[in-house]
């Protein structure tokens, strides 16, 4: 029961750290934005925000966002960053699809402990690719974005990205081999 419970949290918090690297993929929150000195920006009520996707401002009440459509011009750590998010996006289907068949509760036909197995490492192997891809990303572009303007601070993008990036690493995959071991691989019935 503590083995089912354990793979099925690991899956949950996989499935949620995928939706929110989606969630940060498509907002444009990143960063936090200012023109002039942090004191007046306050003062004036100016602030913007910058995405993968949109340049956006806040002044006085209204919120304008440009959105960023001319890859031609845009600068290099921006396309790198839109790349890999959507390469840690895309990933996550399949993975979460194979954790769905490592689960304890679902069968698929009379296969052996070494096919869930092997399953499960693949899955375990999508999810760190998704979670490296989307941690240099929400890593990068506010190194990057700060270069060019001045940042106040981080958006809740990029706090969802860091978190999604940490629940999407492979738990399941480690609850799973904690409670059934490693089976053996160089078995000559494989």
């Amino acid at each position: 029961m503590v083995a089912t419970c354990l793979q099925v949290v690991g899956f949950v918090t996989s499935f949620v750290g995928w939706i929110g690297i989606i969630v940060t993929t498509s907002t444009n929150d990143w960063v936090v934005t200012c023109g002039y000195t942090i004191p007046t920006c306050r003062k004036l009520d100016e602030l913007g925000s910058k995405g993968l996707w949109a340049d956006c401002v806040m002044a006085t009440g209204l919120y304008h966002c440009k959105p960023l459509v001319d890859i031609l011009i845009l600068p290099g750590y921006v396309q790198a960053c839109r790349a890999l998010m959507i390469a840690a996006s895309v990933l996550g289907l399949p993975a979460i699809l194979l954790l769905l068949t490592v689960l304890p509760c679902i069968r698929m036909g009379h296969e052996p402990g070494v096919a869930k197995y092997r399953r499960a490492q693949l899955a375990g192997v999508m999810l760190i690719l998704l979670a490296l891809c989307a941690m240099v990303a929400t890593i990068w572009f506010p190194v990057c974005a700060h270069r060019e303007t001045t940042i106040v601070s981080f958006g809740y993008s990029l706090y969802a990205g860091w978190i999604g990036a940490v629940d999407a690493g492979p738990w399941p995959e480690v609850a799973h081999f904690y409670n059934h071991g490693f089976p053996e691989i160089l078995d000559s019935s494989v």
